[in-house]
């Protein structure tokens, strides 16, 4: 059977997908977690590789006709581990969540204990979190910021690594917008007994391109996802030593996945290439500077931040000293109508529900793939200083809408359809 003709064509999919793209070519896309990719990653994501079955690995397939994809599997790993330095590499989970359960489950047995920072404090749903699959196998312990600085106080998991004796510490963070050196925590891994995870799912992009400190050589194992500031497809990927390699491949197939997506490990692949061009580490740079001028812009318009400000590509705002009336929830809703994409997001110790929250969470990833520098970070906080304090006058948030969207035009990410 043919597929449907041209004129079966699916143009209810295809016009909202025609909708999303003008949505990101007009507005200002600032939520931490996502980035515009490139046509290349775009075109292997969308390919011919969607139709293979390649349960294994490369030489060890479950299934034939896979010389082709066993090639760019094996691409896909060289340059992974050529980027960060590691010693081997899995590139088929499907995501960070499913790349750090792999590693749970490769490395640890239930009921063990791991210590991590707590999804309040800026940690992930798989660190532990109670209603996650992370928190309901195994016996997480968690951190938290100091209650001054809202830093990582390494005193503070020292001892609660020495209480705990935890079998893993597990680093990194979701809305944590400081610096995260391995070091401390290798030494409190080492002085416990501990294997050492490190998460660096937000900040894997600023690692290649050498804006962060690069935990590989210290860690066991170190997870990341493939989009965000790395600028690839939707996934995730796992780099282990060789001394757990092994285990680490078991645990994603056959332990916790089936057939990987060999159009997305391409589009992976893709995604690294690029990423070991020298532009890379400029863009990587640009997206730190970025941050730490809009969080000034952000400061001198009212708003407080989290830790007093940035090292990396995110910021985590507190509204209160702004508006101690206004949710993170209605700053979302209403920069949304602005054309101003963000999130909301819980604070240190706050006082709001996940749902509702005090605080919004800013990253500038895309807007500087799009060419934006220091100069446009100014306007942004004044756009989103003037929308949050016109929030019940529709018309001047329209009137921010249409500057959002004169700037974008300036800045145009897919000015032909992609």
């Amino acid at each position: 059977m043919p597929w449907p003709s041209e004129t079966q064509r699916d143009t209810e999919v295809f016009g909202l997908i025609d909708k999303e793209r003008e949505r990101q070519n007009t507005g200002l896309q600032l939520i931490a977690s996502e980035n515009f990719t490139s046509p290349d990653v775009m075109e292997a994501t969308g390919s011919v590789l969607t139709n293979k079955y390649a349960e294994g690995y490369p030489g060890k397939r479950y299934y034939g006709g896979n010389a082709v994809v066993d090639d760019i599997e094996a691409i896909a790993i060289e340059r992974v581990k050529q980027l960060f330095g590691a010693d081997h590499a899995n590139v088929q989970p499907h995501s960070g969540a499913s790349a750090n359960m792999a590693v749970y489950l490769g490395l640890i047995k239930p009921g063990d204990t791991v210590l991590g920072l707590s999804l309040d404090h800026g940690g992930h749903l798989t660190h532990g979190s109670p209603v996650n699959a992370s928190g309901i196998l195994y016996n997480f312990q968690s951190f938290r910021v100091g209650a001054t600085d809202e830093r990582l106080d390494f005193d503070q998991i020292r001892e609660l690594a020495i209480k705990h004796k935890p079998k893993m510490i597990v680093a990194g963070t979701t809305s944590y917008p400081r610096r995260l050196e391995p070091q401390p925590f290798r030494a409190i891994a080492d002085e416990v007994g501990a294997l050492m995870m490190f998460d660096i799912a937000h900040i894997a992009g600023l690692v290649a391109g050498g804006a962060h400190p690069n935990p590989v050589p210290y860690a066991d194992v170190v997870t990341f996802t493939t989009h965000k500031t790395l600028r690839g497809p939707r996934g995730g990927c796992i780099l282990t030593t060789a001394a757990h390699a092994a285990a680490i491949d078991k645990a994603v197939f056959p332990g916790s996945q089936g057939g990987p997506l060999e159009h997305a490990v391409a589009a992976k692949a893709v995604a690294f290439h690029e990423a070991m061009q020298p532009s890379f580490k400029d863009y990587a740079q640009q997206i730190v500077k970025n941050a730490s001028a809009l969080a000034e812009a952000l400061s001198k318009q009212g708003f407080r931040l989290v830790s007093g400000g940035t090292d990396t590509h995110m910021m985590v705002v507190d509204l209160q000293p702004f508006d101690a009336e206004l949710t993170g929830k209605e700053s979302q809703l209403i920069l949304d109508e602005a054309g101003i994409t963000l999130n909301k997001n819980n604070i240190p110790n706050d006082p709001r529900s996940p749902f509702v929250t005090s605080g919004v969470r800013i990253g500038t990833p895309s807007v500087t793939t799009q060419g934006m520098k220091e100069p446009e970070m100014a306007l942004i906080a004044e756009y989103i200083a003037t929308t949050l304090r016109n929030r019940t006058n529709p018309a001047a948030v329209a009137e921010i809408r249409a500057k959002v969207a004169a700037l974008c035009a300036k800045f145009p990410v897919y000015p032909k359809r992609a």
